[in-house]
């Protein structure tokens, strides 16, 4: 895992199997953040991990950014029980996302 720069290819992919988004850095895995699907069809997305290897390089946002341009564009609607997806929530927006957020806020 050590090996991989900053020119490595990155990409992101919805895991259904696992009920996870992952993201992959060359060939590594790089992270993930995972969801459930409740019995209304939303997504909780209830815990996200980036690999210590890849820390500081800006793949949580990465991964939470593009997950949710997925979920918008499947018409699902988000629950963001990770703190980390909230706080991303928090300052970013995403077109046509629907977001009902939990009491108590994370």
């Amino acid at each position: 895992m050590g090996n991989e720069t900053d020119t490595d290819s990155i990409s992101v992919t919805r895991n259904d199997e696992a009920g996870r988004y992952e993201i992959h850095v060359g060939d590594a895995l790089g992270g993930f953040s995972q969801y459930i699907t409740d019995s209304r069809g939303r997504e909780l997305f209830i815990h996200t991990e980036i690999d210590e290897a890849f820390a500081g390089r800006g793949l949580g946002g990465t991964l939470v950014g593009q997950a949710m341009a997925d979920v918008a564009a499947r018409g699902v609607t988000v629950v963001p029980r990770c703190p980390f997806v909230a706080r991303w929530l928090g300052k970013h927006e995403v077109s046509d996302l629907q977001v009902d957020w939990p009491e108590p806020r994370p």
